[in-house]
């Protein structure tokens, strides 16, 4: 899908070729080992670099020069897998064959340099007026989860159910972790972001492949990595309790569940799991959404997630606080049943339909194409759409059955409205 070249030492470049889309897109990925203080750092971090470089020193500036590019965009964001944190910078921008002065594409790489490669300091490190503003930003963003109940209900059972894990760590830090950047902190984390990160360079287009090659070498001349980014062993899911329930001011409650699974992403029986948790609750067809949501009409919502980094699976539900243990009890019996073999032809097929269709969806856009390929590359196999169909397709009832058979329940966690209390 992609050819992949080592510019230097843990630094990639993955080229793809098609002439599928009008434009070019890139996706710079910045890895190395995720740590709550470090997280914080590197998330204001990435607001300070999009919002303010030498060359654009204010977020206006930098906005007109894009629109002047015919739009291209470009945006910097965080993101974490397994134990690995990212700063990610991605960007789209028009193909030059398409345009009568075809020299979009090299203004854009040097604006890419521009970014990573020429910030704007004072004295040797950011200015503390950027860096104090790029630093509420990021703690409105951590405190606007508080805002959206479903988003803190399972970020509070996820705390419970693996407290100081990467599973529970946000991409974000924490605020406490924010308010102690400093500006020369955030200037240490820049360079060693700059001269430790494992690097990958992802370009998708209809591009001269040598030339783009040499290009984003220059573009973003990054050396060899001073230490080899190593992916340690996940540390064990440990949870706290088995049942928490809390209270706030909200009239519709929040149950959720977390599972725990042998299965993880890199293992033989991962589309079999992908297979049960579409069956589970992943999709309308699925067992929670039928019969506790449709059927019972128990829960505003009720689905399943299956997070394959961390082998563990969630279900979320909105309910009513009275129908706390009917809901519970229902959802059981949903898990029961599929441990008993009770799953219908049309529910393995819908299922399959399903996978196939998300993946299609994808690989029908440049960011998607990446995305896929940037998280099955970790595999021991090459990833083509044909195998992963067929293995899709290879999955039987039984084998879902023996993946409901290895969950275990380990959290229930329940947010409740406050009239609710009796």
């Amino acid at each position: 899908m992609f050819k992949t070249i080592e510019v230097a030492k843990d630094v990639h470049i993955h080229t793809r070729v098609t002439d599928q889309f009008k434009t070019v897109n890139f996706s710079l990925k910045l890895r190395r080992p995720l740590k709550v203080e470090e997280a914080a750092e590197r998330t204001v971090l990435s607001n300070v670099l999009q919002h303010s470089n030498a060359k654009f020193p204010s977020t206006a500036s930098m906005r007109m020069y894009l629109d002047d590019l015919y739009g291209t965009v470009l945006y910097l964001d965080t993101t974490k897998k397994g134990n690995e944190h990212t700063v990610l910078l991605n960007v789209e921008t028009v193909n030059d064959q398409y345009l009568q002065h075809g020299d979009v594409l090299e203004k854009v790489l040097e604006l890419m340099h521009t970014v990573v490669f020429d910030p704007n300091f004072e004295n040797g490190v950011f200015k503390e007026n950027i860096v104090a503003r790029e630093k509420e930003m990021v703690k409105e963003r951590i405190q606007s989860i508080f805002d959206d109940k479903s988003r803190y209900a399972q970020n509070r059972l996820t705390k419970l159910l693996a407290p100081n894990h990467p599973a529970s760590t946000s991409a974000n830090g924490t605020i406490p972790a924010v308010e102690a950047i400093t500006p020369q902190s955030l200037t240490d984390t820049y360079q060693r972001m700059l001269a430790e990160d494992a690097i990958d360079i992802y370009v998708v287009g209809d591009i001269d492949e040598t030339k783009m090659i040499e290009e984003l070498k220059k573009a973003l001349p990054f050396g060899n990595r001073k230490s080899s980014f190593e992916k340690n062993a996940l540390p064990k899911i440990q949870p706290t309790d088995s049942y928490v329930k809390e209270t706030q001011e909200m009239k519709q409650g929040k149950l959720h569940i977390g599972f725990t699974t042998p299965v993880f992403f890199k293992d033989a029986d991962f589309p079999k799991m992908q297979i049960f948790n579409g069956i589970f609750g992943g999709y309308a067809h699925s067992k929670l959404f039928m019969n506790v949501r449709e059927k019972e009409s128990m829960a505003y919502y009720c689905s399943s997630s299956y997070s394959a980094q961390y082998g563990l699976v969630y279900v979320m539900s909105g309910i009513d606080a009275e129908n706390e243990k009917k809901a519970l009890q229902l959802i059981d019996e949903q898990l029961t049943a599929m441990q008993n073999g009770e799953i219908t032809d049309l529910e393995m097929t819908q299922t399959k339909a399903m996978l196939q269709n998300q993946l299609k969806e994808a690989l029908d856009s440049a960011r998607g194409q990446i995305e896929i390929y940037d998280q099955y590359k970790d595999l021991d196999e090459d990833f083509n759409v044909e195998a992963w169909q067929a293995k899709w397709q290879s999955v039987t009832k039984q084998d879902v059955v023996d993946m409901a058979k290895q969950l275990h329940k380990e959290t229930v966690y329940f947010l409740s409205g406050m009239e609710d209390v009796k």
